[in-house]
């Protein structure tokens, strides 16, 4: 797996007040969204293209357009949702699918509640939106599922990371015969014995759109 820690001023600012205790829900999700624009911009890299013949006011010209078939956008329910506009406004063509993942507080394991993905993802490139990797349980457990259906290419992009959700996340993957891609805004400094990022940014669904 290869981790990119996308090292930028302006990302830096807005997590910054992401992780402020006094930004309110509005702020937080518009906050969110222009932070998960910036990190898109270094996610799709390597983001398939194909060229495209084109005609100018001046002449033809070759350019390039998204190959076919198009990259999903996965986001992990229900945090996922707030990083999703800001990824499709830099990826307007893509189709989106969306998982259903929860952690199980007492074990800290991931359960699935919730698909709705092509069945089919054979030669796709997929785009998984989680804010937080924590454990590593929910997003080594989406990996799988969209690998188990095809996917040939992963990238996850996060706000932020834990070490050892990283190196959970590595062990758990190892064995997949498919390139891994972690994008993320910043490495924290552990877990707590909650799982818990520190300092993190507290809970990422809830400070979105409010307790339930």
């Amino acid at each position: 797996m290869r981790v990119q820690v996308a090292n930028h001023p302006l990302i830096a600012h807005k997590l910054t007040y992401l992780r402020d205790a006094r930004t309110d829900s509005p702020t937080f999700r518009r906050l969110t969204e222009e932070l998960v624009t910036l990190l898109a911009y270094e996610a799709t890299r390597s983001v398939r293209v194909e060229p495209f013949e084109i005609n100018t006011p001046v002449s033809p010209a070759t350019g390039i357009k998204l190959s076919t078939p198009k990259p999903l956008v996965v986001p992990i329910l229900r945090a996922g949702l707030g990083m999703l506009e800001g990824m499709v406004r830099l990826l307007p063509s893509a189709e989106v699918g969306f998982l259903g993942m929860q952690r199980n507080e007492e074990t800290l394991e991931a359960i699935t509640y919730a698909n709705r993905l092509p069945d089919d993802l054979s030669g796709r490139q997929c785009y998984v939106l989680d804010p937080m990797l924590a454990t590593g349980g929910t997003l080594a457990m989406s990996i799988q599922y969209l690998v188990d259906r095809g996917a040939d290419d992963i990238t996850a992009v996060t706000l932020l990371c834990a070490p050892e959700g990283i190196e959970a996340l590595d062990d758990q993957l190892r064995e997949l015969d498919v390139p891994v891609t972690l994008v993320t805004g910043a490495i924290d400094e552990r877990l707590n014995e909650k799982g818990y990022i520190v300092p993190g940014l507290g809970d990422a669904g809830d400070r979105l759109y409010g307790v339930v």
